[in-house]
């Protein structure tokens, strides 16, 4: 039976990060109103981008750390079961 491949999912998963937590881009929302109601410069705004994103990566990588951390196979032990 074919399975799915576990790795080259990382631009997929970015993607799915960034539709469920979607309130991250509200600063730079802010920040692109306030370009065109104080005449702010837009590099604030990318800037608030780039923070949410940078944030999101390094989210996926701690999760993905962890997942590892707890899916190591322990090492097998002997059998002192007398009736087995």
């Amino acid at each position: 039976m074919r399975t799915a491949k576990r790795s080259g999912n990382f631009f997929l998963c970015l993607l799915l990060n960034m539709m469920f937590n979607i309130e991250g881009i509200i600063p730079a929302a802010g920040l692109l109103l306030m370009h065109f109601w104080l005449d702010i410069s837009l590099w604030w705004t990318a800037g608030a981008v780039a923070v949410w994103i940078i944030y999101l990566i390094l989210w996926m990588f701690f999760i993905g750390w962890a997942g590892k951390c707890g899916a190591e196979k322990d090492a097998p032990k002997e059998n002192k079961n007398p009736y087995s």
